[in-house]
């Protein structure tokens, strides 16, 4: 490969005797120096290599000479279209680089006379092409260059500045953008239940062994254990039982426990879809129906945990969630049961404003501006958009008429539909503050309603619970933890004060 302005030679220059005597055509002095080809001088494999000290002197040569060309700031990147190196390149040869006969031919803006300054195209002494950490040039990198040569920063005599940085870019290398923006942060773990690090189910199952051998049980070390461990920490323990000892913990536990502190245990050895598929199956079966508990659960889960909920249900139990609900309830409500039990809510949380202002205005329609109510509008809109999408029409809806939509679903329905509307309403809205107005209504008045206390405890303790209790005490003026302790008793309370977490 050939130089630009030098004529191709074969091998190159082959070395002649003479130095660099002057010669007739020589390198005149012209205006403009040497302009620098695209791409600049680049060091490529093969190409100058730094020697210690750049090259001797020589006989004859062109040594380092005051007011070498330092690196600019910023340096000139190795680009694209640079010189590699050719064979027959430039050998240093003893007496430096002899010219050809001839000389070599003037070039468009000449070659300057070599003297203060050194010859543009040598490398500097030590370190080659000012030898900054990172590369040619590079930012960052202590500037090098020829002693005695211009302070770093300065342009290079003779030789074009570097174009500027364009101020909308970092440097050079890779800088910090001029705006760096904040990343978003997450709302982490609202759990009151950890995992505990390095549980082992075999070592946790002898505890729970020995807890209940011998005459008596050792209540405490099972609530230490189980009030310690995640839910999957915990279902673990029923096949590592059963493998070491050949025995059922959940039969052995009943066994040696009784009433809510029984119940609350099994509770917390089930998986989250087994447990709501068994509150499910309580609240339908037997004469009365727990309505209350139907809408807790199937206003709140996701489409995920239903459509587990439903394949559980039917295999344990024989007949599907839908077929049970059917046969147990009636009309609207049925409706709205059975809509909620298909887990097919739309979950995008993307919200259009336009259609969000088109769903209030068609509940409006449907309630408050007509003679009675069409609740099958209330039905679709309430069980099949997605929450962030809800709670834009519910502000939408505020905003057109003036109520909240709470209070026209009290005004517009009775019975048990306008529960489950209402409770849909309240879980969309903030599910925390739904939980603990359920908690709340559990535990007050005469007698608690543990199966909802357990069910709430157990089920929220690793999703929502610390919001549950900011809801808590922020809507009723004492912390969840008080009214547990004050509303329960003994060992039952001991778990459920675990399950809670702590006071606020």
């Amino acid at each position: 490969m050939s130089y630009p302005g030098y004529p191709p030679q074969a091998g190159g220059y082959p070395p002649q005797a003479g130095g660099y005597p002057p010669q007739a055509g020589g390198y005149p002095p012209q205006a403009g120096g040497y302009p620098p080809a695209a791409g600049g001088y680049p060091p490529a494999a093969g190409s100058y290599p730094p020697a210690a000290g750049g090259y001797p002197q020589q006989a004859g040569g062109f040594g380092p000479q005051a007011g070498g060309y330092p690196p600019a700031a910023g340096g000139y990147p190795p680009a694209a279209g640079g010189f590699p190196p050719a064979a027959g390149g430039f050998p240093p040869q003893a007496g430096g680089y002899p010219a050809p006969a001839g000389g070599f031919p003037p070039q468009a803006g000449g070659y300057p006379q070599p003297g203060a300054g050194g010859y543009p195209s040598m490398p500097p002494a030590s370190g080659g092409w000012g030898a900054a950490p990172a590369g040619y040039g590079a930012p960052g990198g202590a500037q090098q260059g020829h002693p005695g040569g211009p302070a770093p920063g300065q342009p290079m005599p003779n030789y074009p500045g570097a174009p500027a940085a364009s101020p909308s870019m970092p440097a050079y290398g890779g800088g910090a953008p001029s705006t760096p923006q904040a990343p978003a942060i997450p709302q982490g773990y609202r759990g009151s239940i950890k995992d505990c690090p390095g549980a082992d189910p075999l070592r946790d199952v002898e505890v729970l062994r020995k807890a209940m051998k011998g005459f008596g049980t050792d209540e405490n070390a099972i609530i230490e254990l189980l009030g310690s461990r995640t839910n999957k920490q915990r279902v673990p323990m029923v096949a590592a039982y059963k493998t070491t000892y050949g025995k059922d913990l959940l039969r052995d536990l009943k066994s040696e426990l009784t009433g809510n502190f029984e119940d609350l245990v099994l509770s917390m050895l089930k998986t989250p879809g087994h447990f709501d598929a068994s509150e499910l199956r309580e609240a339908i079966k037997g004469a009365g129906t727990d309505e209350a508990c139907l809408i807790e659960i199937l206003s709140s889960r996701s489409n995920a945990e239903i459509q587990e909920i439903n394949r559980i249900y039917k295999a344990e139990y024989g007949k599907t969630l839908e077929d049970a609900i059917s046969s147990d309830t009636s009309g609207h409500f049925r409706r709205l049961l059975i809509s909620l039990s298909q887990g097919n809510r739309d979950e995008r949380e993307t919200v259009d404003i336009s259609l969000a202002k088109q769903d209030a205005q068609k509940l409006y329609a449907a309630g408050e501006n007509k003679v009675g109510t069409d609740e099958s509008q209330f039905n679709a809109i309430l069980c099949a958009r997605s929450r962030p999408h809800l709670r834009a029409v519910f502000q939408e809806y505020q905003q057109m008429c003036g109520r909240d939509i709470e209070k026209s679903v009290c005004r517009e329905m009775s019975g048990n539909l306008e529960s489950g509307m209402v409770a849909v309403v309240k879980c969309i809205k903030n599910t925390p503050a739904y939980f603990a107005e359920r908690l709340h209504k559990a535990m007050q008045g005469a007698g608690t309603k543990d199966r909802t206390l357990i069910r709430i405890m157990v089920s929220r303790s690793e999703i929502d619970m610390l919001d549950i209790r900011q809801a808590y005490v922020r809507t009723y003026g004492k912390s969840l933890y008080t009214h547990i302790s004050g509303d329960t008793s003994g060992d039952y309370k001991k778990l459920l004060l675990k399950l809670c977490g702590g006071s606020d």
